[in-house]
């Protein structure tokens, strides 16, 4: 059987839209999950409302503390350069991606921001390469560094903003209020925060005595990096909300963990959670069940692997609400078509 899902990008691209359309008009939001016992999905404990008013024109200048614990005031917002694929999408989920002059080569969504001229990788930036950009804030996550590079950014003038990133449920929405509040369009950050807690909440699934299926979530990178993601991936909390058990807790796993024939064999895995560009880093299917113990386990032997895009899958950005809903529907069709063979 062979098993891979890529989710389809332009779903998505529908969020911008939703949110640009909000912006002209006060709006009262609420949201509620009603569901059937045959869906399998959680029934939302509460309805989440909240009432905004859109701003127009974002509220400037803003003085805030980050998440590192600097006092940053944001002038301007008119030219935004994010140091951080996740970052760069919510911007342009806030519908400010006009304003956007650069990114790092870690953002590959939207498309429009791939398209942009970039200043590097997030972990080895370049002061002068980012300066010759004139940007009027810089926003990342602590990813981005070396730490002398956003220092000299900070001599130089410029405002640099680190926002949380934590790889926690709340992870995303928290990220999306912090890059909207430094923005000054905290209003409209709120109500993407929102919508996100509350696609998140409608689709994770309870946790009865029914069996769930183990799922393993692996970065690769060719022969040179191949690893199992450990409990500081966004894909830890993302495959136990959507029904999977976790192979980073059977097999004790924090941070990452390089794969071995036997720790895959032990922990037995039913199903593998790729970056796709990992897979085809190794060829496809193929070449990933070459990599150590992998085609002796269930998932090697029912070619049972999803992939999805990079940043969508590790991330834990805007898009993670739809990330979980599209994780529940493929576990659910490898479960349903292992019981049938």
């Amino acid at each position: 059987m062979k098993k891979i899902k890529e989710t389809k990008s332009k779903k998505f691209a529908l969020l911008g839209a939703v949110l640009a359309s909000l912006l002209i008009m006060p709006s009262c939001t609420s949201s509620q999950s009603e569901v059937t016992p045959e869906s399998g999905v959680t029934e939302a404990s509460s309805v989440k409302k909240e009432s905004t008013v859109y701003e127009i024109e974002p509220v400037l200048p803003v003085t805030l503390t980050d998440s590192i614990g600097n006092t940053v005031t944001v002038e301007s917002i008119e030219r935004i350069i994010p140091l951080d694929g996740s970052v760069a999408e919510v911007v342009f989920a806030l519908g400010l991606g006009p304003n956007v002059v650069a990114t790092d080569r870690s953002a590959t969504w939207p498309p429009e921001a791939s398209d942009l001229p970039q200043i590097g990788y997030q972990r080895s930036l370049s002061a002068e390469t980012i300066a010759g950009f004139t940007p009027t804030v810089l926003i990342g996550t602590d990813i981005a560094g070396p730490e002398k590079t956003l220092d000299d950014l900070r001599r130089l003038g410029y405002s640099v903003v680190i926002v949380p990133s934590e790889a926690t449920m709340q992870g995303p929405a928290e990220k999306i209020r912090a890059v909207a509040k430094a923005l000054g369009v905290p209003n409209r950050g709120k109500e993407l925060a929102l919508q996100l807690e509350n696609t998140i909440e409608a689709n994770t699934q309870s946790r009865g005595d029914e069996e769930r299926p183990i799922v393993a979530a692996l970065y690769i990178r060719g022969k040179g990096t191949q690893l199992v993601l450990g409990r500081n991936s966004a894909t830890h909390w993302l495959i136990n909300a959507a029904g999977g058990e976790n192979v980073a807790d059977i097999l004790d796993i924090e941070k990452y963990k390089t794969i071995t024939p036997e720790s895959l064999l032990r922990a037995a895995p039913e199903i593998l959670l790729v970056p796709s560009a990992g897979l085809e880093s190794v060829g496809g299917i193929d070449g990933l069940l070459e990599v150590g113990g992998i085609s002796q386990t269930p998932a090697g032997i029912n070619r049972a692997v999803l992939a999805y895009d990079d940043q969508l899958l590790l991330g834990n950005g805007p898009r993670t609400g739809e990330l979980l809903e599209q994780l529940v529907e493929d576990f659910r069709s490898i479960i349903t078509q292992s019981e049938s063979n």
